[in-house]
């Protein structure tokens, strides 16, 4: 559970939580909790019934006020002021992020407080919200008809918007920084907290410890760069126009769009209730790594289930790192005879780039590894240690199969966050549609996109990144100075397959799975130096070269032409970007 934020002695603001920490919100001495958002507003939310019924189990009570983001009406704000009037307290009002609840609050007194007390307030607390200023003196002087938030979009407008605080998100910025320090850049990121993911693999295998794989957003953040703590709900590219959680728009000039993608842990029936018990786990999310690490430590004898779900997901191989890691410590232990391992995986294939599937089968037949191709995960008992796959076989007729575990690592399906595939910027399968090489919209020529939200068929991994953010910084500069964008992307990714420890395979490639290694070696071949690199490197790498614009190997290609159209194409209009 995330921190509490105190807006008053009587009322204290979070964002989402779950039903297991209701005990602890009661221990806190919270009395009383209000869920502020809408069932089934967002993936894995725990329903409003479910929250009430842990609430009232921890002896706390439970209401329900659900407001949709950014429609925040008078009859939401009475309903929560005559709430607040009636109930016990202390109280902790939630939604997803805490903003709704503070901005309810802001607008439920904004009666009898001045609005700078009460913006002040709430941006003690780590809230920003100013944008309702407007409304808040409306309020504040009585008047009967109060519309939603008209702060103006383009008042002001930022020359450069980002959706995404990840790693995109700040190395871009950081990019577009270095190239022109006065430009007013502004970043859209609800979470404190910045994650390396691609050190959660080592974290499994106890290399890492958790603490070394994330730092406090404000650290990662460009200090050029305004941080502002929201969550996004909409675009308007007609009007270059942002829509946050709290109803505020902001305008902008550029859009860059890396929110990265989401988990879909659901959609494995029975796996969200037994993550982190049963013997089941997943290095995909940082709060199991560490228990993955446990239980291959405590693993002696029995059957080992790695799973990987169908394309596209981040890291594509992370799945089996995790099942080479592990085997190598059983090995280790001696006790890997007694360990009956299985790799099970949707796919039809150990690794999408044939290169390097000899040498990664080497290392399977050393671990004595099954592999099952075309395995699909699709339900979990954990306590009774089954799991259930659907299987393809070569006509295309599926069957059920079960399997029993003593320790399965499962790797869920993955998709675009929700704000994304229901926006005018997604394509049909619900990726943000860009330019394979431009990583322009296309539809929308002032917007760009980079990260594992993008439509483009290359790997998702960091090292994607760390190319495509040199290519976006130019092609926006480009835009912005009305000139066509010349920057292109060649589809590189990299992935470090650590296949046993000391050892790596550095597997770097690019659209259509061409061979793109940075150094002159045969990068089929296991090597101490790529251990190096992703044990003691990269992570310096990370943080300290890519976040803060120092593109090492990653200068982009400029070509002589324009690929695609631009501002200075006549069927393309600059206000909107969008070609007639």
């Amino acid at each position: 559970m995330e921190a509490v934020k105190k807006l008053t002695p009587f009322l204290s603001v979070i964002g989402q939580i779950q039903p297991a920490d209701m005990a602890s919100v009661a221990s806190s001495g919270f009395l009383t909790v209000i869920n502020n958002r809408p069932d089934e507003e967002g993936e894995g939310q725990p329903s409003s019934a479910q929250m009430a019924a842990a609430a009232h189990a921890s002896g706390l009570a439970y209401h329900h006020l659900p407001v949709v983001a950014g429609q925040i009406t008078d009859e939401h704000i009475a309903d929560f002021a005559q709430l607040l009037a009636q109930v016990k307290g202390p109280v902790l009002a939630f939604c997803r992020t805490g903003t709704r609840s503070s901005s309810l609050w802001a607008l439920s007194e904004a009666h009898r407080l001045a609005p700078a007390a009460i913006i002040e307030a709430a941006q003690g607390a780590g809230y920003d919200l100013s944008g309702l200023l407007p409304r808040l003196q409306q309020r504040s002087t009585e008047q009967v008809q109060i519309p939603n938030p008209t702060h103006s979009a383009q008042s002001n407008p930022y020359d450069v918007l980002v959706v995404g605080g990840g790693t995109a998100g700040c190395a871009v910025s950081a990019s577009l920084l270095s190239r022109n320090p006065s430009l007013r850049i502004g970043i859209v990121e609800p979470s404190e907290q910045h994650y390396y993911q691609p050190g959660w693999t080592m974290v499994g295998a106890g290399v890492f410890t958790r603490s070394q794989t994330e730092r406090p957003m404000v650290q990662c953040i460009p200090e050029q760069a305004q941080w502002i703590r929201a969550a996004v709900t909409g675009f308007l590219p007609e009007q270059n126009t942002l829509v946050l959680e709290d109803g505020r728009q902001l305008g902008y000039r550029t859009l860059i769009v890396c929110p990265g993608l989401k988990l879909h842990w659901d959609a494995i029936k029975g796996l969200r209730e037994t993550l982190g018990k049963n013997g089941v786990t997943s290095n995909y999310m940082l709060e199991l790594a560490p228990y993955t690490w446990q239980l291959v430590q405590n693993l002696r004898k029995g059957r080992a289930l790695f799973t990987q779900p169908p394309m596209p997901i981040k890291c594509a191989g992370a799945p089996q790192k995790a099942m080479y890691m592990s085997a190598d410590w059983w090995l280790q232990e001696n006790v890997l005879n007694n360990i009956e391992i299985e790799f099970c995986t949707a796919g039809g294939a150990l690794f999408g780039v044939a290169d390097f599937v000899p040498p990664l089968m080497e290392y399977v037949k050393k671990y004595n590894a099954q592999l099952n191709f075309q395995y699909n995960l699709v339900e979990v008992d954990g306590p009774a240690g089954k799991a259930w796959f659907n299987v393809t076989d070569a006509e295309g007729h599926q069957e059920r199969v079960e399997k029993s575990f003593d320790f399965l690592h499962a790797v869920p399906p993955q998709r675009a966050p929700r704000f994304i595939r229901e926006s005018t910027l997604a394509n049909a399968e619900g990726w943000l549609e860009v330019h394979d090489d431009t990583l322009r919209h296309k539809r929308f020529g002032n917007i760009f996109g980079l990260g594992d939200v993008c439509s483009t068929p290359n790997a998702k991994t960091a090292a994607a990144v760390r190319k495509q953010a040199p290519v976006v910084a130019e092609n926006i500069l480009a835009v912005l100075n009305e000139r066509g964008v010349r920057a292109v992307y060649d589809g590189y990714g990299a992935c470090p397959l650590v296949v046993e420890r000391g050892k790596a395979i550095m597997a770097e490639f690019g659209y259509g799975g061409k061979l793109l290694p940075s150094y002159p070696l045969n990068p089929r071949v296991p090597r101490r130096f790529a251990w190096f690199l992703k044990a003691t490197a990269m992570p310096y790498i990370y943080f300290d070269l890519m976040l803060k614009g120092r593109e090492w190997l990653a200068k982009p290609v400029i070509l002589n032409y324009e690929p695609h159209a631009s501002v200075a194409d006549p069927a393309c209009d600059y206000e909107t970007g969008k070609k007639e």
